[in-house]
């Protein structure tokens, strides 16, 4: 492990000294839980200031709506126990299940207000009476905490969103950098994308978090608008990639070299986008976009190598402007300026937008294994008689609320577990060791100040994030400090087995409704892709590109982090790139055919029925298929009808049938018996299909 920084020991001091100030003011104004306030600090705590003040908002926020539904439901079941366990349940599952379609940080209200409930409800059903005070302290106590953690982190050297957000931009394009001038260069112009490469999607998606948090970053709230911007476009790039790959590998199959005017071009552009983030927005992605139109010009004959020459230039055309686009809005964003008048060089398109993938099916049995759990927790302690059962069922709801969007929840458990067992001994050390002999409150400070402030040193990094937070929170849940000194040891270890005991029920239940890992998941999200594109060259499904490619693109950007940790050999042989491609095509041509002459959209409409059973097939064999000749020849056929279409007609089905063939027979020759049309041409194919 490495030497914590100094930024480590900033972010440590002020996350104590927020924690100190809202323990002294819970102290001074007589809460009965004033160890809440101090928990909650940490709860919210983050190096950068807008994700420290979105947190807390949420967590208040979610904390109000627990505590008010506490309020409500206690009185009207807590004559009836087994009808508010499965009423604690349900509230508890269903508030999870929204929280996992909202992948922003929005969602901690909705999973915090689910587990609230217990926490708040459960220790008061024995003295009904006093829930409205119970509820009303702890949110008071919460909302001290997180006022605290928000307005240090604000004031005492605040660290910004919008600049880490900027790191992290440099980085992806140094990475998508790498990538284009592979390609660019001939030596990663492969038909399949490499995991590594796939890679670039989760990372795109995961920028969904921290532009989520801009708003609450006081320098950072101009740019919001700009960095979705950003975020679409950087997912647009990857399929062009992919596409101009492909493309060039096909140019070069057997060995033949590409026309040195091209390849000039082509280095051209890898010199700039070479440089990742070191890239500049300047003129010369004008200059470049100039040179690639006067080749596109210049190529005017419609053999099969200049079909794929000809799509190869669109992909690059259009790669430069996405990549000049890029980098404007980088360093808008970097600079925390607003442009309003800013005009994307990118046109072609609507770019991808707010479309996600959610697995309802999965999101709704993990929420309901959650309730079911919840359920049985509670009867446990119903009919055990336990008198510390309402800490067990609250542990147990905390536990499983917290992972369940995980494929593999039980190792996060386990170290929940681990490392809530360290804070009861580091609590049990404090209450009976320590405390006793502490006087006033600046002996507390200095008795405190070292294990906190070195849990403190751990959050801000991810390895370490999990358990350093539950040490803080749990440390100063579980020494429950009072303004007076009343430890009783039976008490602690009633509680602390309570405690444990709730997770490790969480733990077992975990491993016994879901022992499947990732590849389950992955699997359905595969499927969901075949489904998607099966009814879209079907017709079912052809709204527009934004839908159908931000679907596809959120789906990869889901599916690469869990190909990196499985074994399976069918789900590693996954492109998803060459999916999104695909997709592109077929909309493209369901588009395009009502304008084609009738023996032209006859042959594609016979394409997109052989893509759509394809697809079927895939599904109705669980497992991934080779295209069938069939298919092959219904394309090549389809390119000869359509070729022989008016000038100008026809052009776009045309790239899109050549992407078509691609993406289904990279390693095929070409068409045996392809003909150019005999009419003339001298436009270019338009940037349509992929």
């Amino acid at each position: 492990m490495s030497i914590p920084s100094w930024r480590d020991w900033l972010f440590s001091v002020k996350a104590f000294i927020a924690a100190i100030m809202a323990l002294f003011i819970a102290l001074s104004l007589d809460l009965p839980r004033p160890y809440w306030a101090m928990a909650a600090v940490y709860v919210v705590a983050n190096p950068l200031a807008g994700a420290t003040s979105s947190k807390g908002l949420y967590r208040a926020l979610g904390t109000f709506v627990g505590a008010s539904a506490s309020v409500v439901l206690i009185p009207l079941f807590v004559n009836a126990p087994e009808l508010l366990s499965v009423v604690v349940a349900l509230w508890t599952g269903t508030l999870l299940f929204i929280s996992m379609l909202d992948r922003t940080s929005r969602s901690y209200v909705f999973m915090l207000a689910g587990y609230t409930l217990p926490l708040i409800a459960l220790p008061t059903v024995g003295s009904p009476e006093t829930i409205f005070d119970v509820a009303l302290a702890r949110s008071e106590e919460i909302i001290i905490g997180i006022t605290c953690a928000s307005v240090v982190s604000a004031i005492v050297f605040p660290s910004s969103v919008g600049t880490v957000l900027g790191s992290r931009i440099g980085s992806w394009l140094d990475d998508a950098g790498t990538w284009a001038d592979e390609i660019l260069r001939g030596e990663g112009a492969t038909p399949a994308t490499p995991l590594k490469r796939q890679k670039l999607a989760s990372d795109v998606t995961g920028l969904d978090l921290v532009i989520s948090q801009l708003r609450y970053d006081a320098g950072s709230r101009d740019i919001v608008r700009h960095s979705r911007e950003l975020r679409g476009r950087l997912l647009m790039l990857l399929p062009l990639f992919s596409s101009l790959a492909d493309r060039l590998h096909a140019l070069t199959a057997g060995g033949k070299p590409l026309p040195q005017e091209l390849v000039a071009v082509l280095n051209d552009v890898a010199d700039w986008i070479g440089q990742g983030g070191r890239s500049k927005a300047d003129d010369g992605a004008d200059t470049l976009s100039e040179k690639i139109e006067e080749l596109q010009h210049n190529d005017i004959d419609l053999g099969w190598d200049d079909l794929v020459r000809s799509s190869a230039l669109d992909r690059l055309k259009e790669i430069v402007d996405l990549w000049q686009d890029c980098l404007t809005l980088r360093d808008q964003i970097i600079s925390g300026q607003q442009v309003g008048t800013w005009r994307p060089a990118f046109r072609h398109r609507d770019v991808v937008g707010h479309i996600r993938h959610y697995d309802y099916g999965l999101l709704a049995f993990s929420a309901g294994t959650a309730v079911v759990g919840i359920a049985v927790a509670c009867f446990f302690w119903i009919n055990s008689g336990w008198m510390d059962g309402a800490g067990f069922v609250s542990m147990a709801a905390v536990a499983c609320s917290f992972f369940a969007a995980l494929d593999r929840p039980a190792p996060f458990i386990t170290s929940m577990f681990i490392w809530c067992a360290v804070s009861l001994v580091i609590a049990c050390v404090y209450i009976f060791g320590i405390l006793p002999f502490i006087s006033d409150f600046e002996m507390l400070v200095l008795v405190f100040a070292p294990p906190f402030l070195v849990m403190g040193l751990l959050i801000p990094r991810p390895q370490t994030n999990m358990l350093a937070m539950l040490l803080a929170v749990n440390g100063a849940s579980f020494i429950a400090l009072q303004d007076r000194y009343t430890a009783d040891f039976a008490s602690f270890t009633n509680s602390a087995i309570a405690a444990l005991a709730g997770v490790g029920f969480a733990l077992v239940w975990t491993l016994l409704t879901r022992p499947f890992g990732a590849e389950l998941a992955a699997w359905r999200l595969v499927r969901a892709g075949w489904v998607d594109l099966a009814e879209t060259a079907a017709g079912i499904r052809h709204a527009d590109h934004e839908r159908l490619s931000g679907r596809i693109l959120d789906r990869l950007g889901q599916l690469v982090p869990r190909l990196a940790g499985i074994q399976d050999r069918e789900l590693k042989k996954v492109d998803g790139f060459a999916d999104v491609r695909l997709g592109f095509n077929v909309l493209m041509l369901q588009k395009e055919r009502s304008q084609l002459m009738p023996a032209a959209a006859a042959s594609v409409s016979q394409v997109l029925i052989g893509v759509s059973d394809f697809y079927r097939s895939k599904l109705k064999a669980k497992r991934a298929l080779e295209p069938s000749d069939e298919l092959r020849v219904s394309i090549d056929h389809s390119l000869e009808a359509v070729a022989q279409e008016k000038r100008h007609a026809g052009r776009a089905s045309l790239d899109a049938l050549v992407g078509l063939r691609r993406a289904l027979f990279p390693h095929a020759e070409p068409p045996a018996s392809w003909r150019p049309p005999l009419s003339d041409t001298t436009q270019p194919l338009p940037m349509a299909a992929e």
